[in-house]
């Protein structure tokens, strides 16, 4: 065992020094919890792509990225328990090597089925990533050296979904989509070799696995796995309307009790829900909850657009949301100096301040707009998302004992995945429901009564009766009419959503102050 264990608590102890091998092995840790995240988005830019490759339907290739989620949000929750059973340093090797030998079976994979399988052991197996590395920088880092890892934890957890479309697009367009998975495998390899002789930060508790919920892991399952269908597809197919979603959402519901009952009355629950009696932890997973919509909403709902109704390719899209990550790093740095000195309530409060502003400012969309008029909010937007990250980081977790930092991690990381997955459900829900009343009310201005309307229909008439007949300019016309109707509505329902996701992010603000004080200036307090 290195140096940096304290006796069997496995955490290093407040000052003490880490080597330079700790010091590699735990930034291969943040690597490779880049990679599993940026596997999200760096796949999501290229599925038209993947689904002509395996010659499905746009509704089959859904679980391309359904199963990887269903998977992920699964091994989330669970990591705490295997990190004590496992420990730290094989439970991390194991989740890159399996994401790493999943993704090269998604590489090779040749029809569908196969690939919904892999790429849900990919999310199964790589989940574990994630919150590891949370609970790590906690257990070896104190002071400002905390504060500097929670930058560089923040900015990784934020930049990789923001560059995703990017690397995406541009592996796509340069090589092929079986690229988007074969990038993994150098990656992991090296992860996995570099963690495994570097990182010895605690031991096993081989005890954990007779007294094991094999229940509770059951019902964990299947209550976060039918939550996270339900939040995919509900809006696709008008939720409970249709059978399929009716029956998911029965089942979240009635294993979703099995696990809470579990949860409350085992010894040892296959998730330790004690972590949320801490004030800060629950507010600040509260915190993380409203920054999963921010985050995967403005980086989903940003590229729809310009996708729908700008027309870019995943490519152009990747160029225009490049100004968010480079302002995410630009401030990584002055967020993190002021870490050290503002009370962090302060910080947190003025980020999501600037995030609401940010988000409102990007939404007064038009048809017209480019990267031009989107560089200020979205940069904006980056800039914010670090002053939002690392306070709500030191907040929810500084404040917990190490025996708790465990499973407080992933109870954490998964509070920000629910976020993301209500928050696209909602947007999904919001631009359909929307878009129709915009649609309708648009089109009672577009009509036969309306003397603008008619001149334009008629102007559009008459440059198309060129080169067709005249009824079938007419038509053409009409049809041209009614994609100007459809592209004004989706904007219009666009800018709706950003408006609300806006009004949430103002609205948590109060909540700052029901946080605590952590100590430590600005590194959050020490355990205790």
């Amino acid at each position: 065992m290195s140096a940096t264990t304290a006796g069997s608590a496995g955490y290093a102890p407040a000052g003490a020094k880490l080597g330079r091998a700790e010091w590699v092995g735990f930034m291969a840790m943040v690597f490779g919890m880049f990679m599993a995240i940026l596997d999200i988005q760096i796949v999501a830019a290229s599925i038209s792509e993947i689904q002509a490759g395996l010659a499905a339907s746009p509704d089959e290739a859904s679980w391309i990225q359904t199963s990887y989620l269903i998977a992920e949000i699964v091994m989330i929750p669970l990591s705490g328990m295997l990190s004590r059973l496992l420990s730290t340093r094989v439970l991390f090797t194991l989740s890159a090597l399996g994401f790493t030998i999943s993704s090269l079976a998604c590489a090779f994979a040749t029809t569908l089925p196969v690939m919904i399988l892999f790429r849900a052991l990919q999310g199964f197996l790589g989940g574990a990533m994630i919150p590891t590395v949370f609970a790590t920088s906690f257990l070896l880092f104190r002071g400002p050296q905390r504060v500097r890892m929670s930058v560089v934890i923040g900015l990784t957890a934020t930049l990789a979904p923001t560059i995703g479309p990017t690397l995406g697009g541009w592996l796509t367009q340069m090589f092929s989509w079986h690229w988007l998975f074969l990038i993994n495998v150098p990656v992991g390899l090296a992860v996995a070799a570099v963690v495994w002789s570097t990182l010895d930060i605690d031991k096993p508790d081989r005890s954990l696995f007779s007294r094991f919920d094999w229940w509770g892991l059951g019902f964990m399952a299947a209550f976060l796995g039918s939550v996270e269908y339900v939040m995919e597809e509900g809006p696709r197919w008008d939720w409970l309307a249709d059978h399929t979603v009716a029956v998911f959402a029965l089942v979240a519901a009635i294993s979703g009790v099995g696990f809470f009952w579990r949860a409350f009355t085992r010894r040892d629950p296959i998730v330790e829900l004690r972590a949320f009696g801490n004030r800060n932890f629950a507010i600040g997973s509260l915190f993380s909850f409203t920054v999963g919509i921010g985050l995967y909403g403005a980086v989903y709902l940003i590229p729809l657009f310009l996708a729908r109704v700008r027309g870019y390719d995943s490519l152009q899209i990747g160029e225009v949301m490049f100004i968010t990550g480079l302002c995410m790093f630009l401030a990584a740095p002055i967020a993190g100096r002021l870490a050290r000195v503002l009370d962090l309530r302060v910080m947190l409060a003025f980020g999501l301040l600037l995030f609401g502003v940010s988000v409102l400012m990007t939404g007064r969309l038009t048809a017209q707009h480019s990267f031009t008029e989107l560089a200020v909010p979205l940069g904006l937007r980056g800039f914010a998302m670090m002053f939002v990250m690392l306070p709500v980081n030191q907040v929810a977790l500084g404040t917990l004992p190490p025996s708790m930092l465990k499973n407080a991690s992933g109870l954490y990381n998964l509070t920000r995945n629910l976020g993301g997955a209500v928050g696209l459900a909602l947007i999904n829900t919001l631009v359909q429901d929307r878009g129709f009343l915009h649609r309708v009310q648009l089109g009672e201005q577009v009509s036969w009564a309306r003397p603008g309307a008619v001149d334009f229909l008629d102007t559009m008439t008459g440059a198309m009766a060129q080169r067709m007949s005249n009824a079938d300019a007419e038509m053409a016309a009409l049809r041209r009419v009614y994609g100007v109707v459809q592209r004004e509505a989706l904007v219009l329902a666009y800018n709706d959503v950003l408006f609300l996701m806006s009004l949430l992010f103002f609205c948590a603000i109060p909540l700052v102050f029901l946080l605590r004080k952590p100590g430590g200036a600005g590194g959050g307090a020490e355990a205790h």
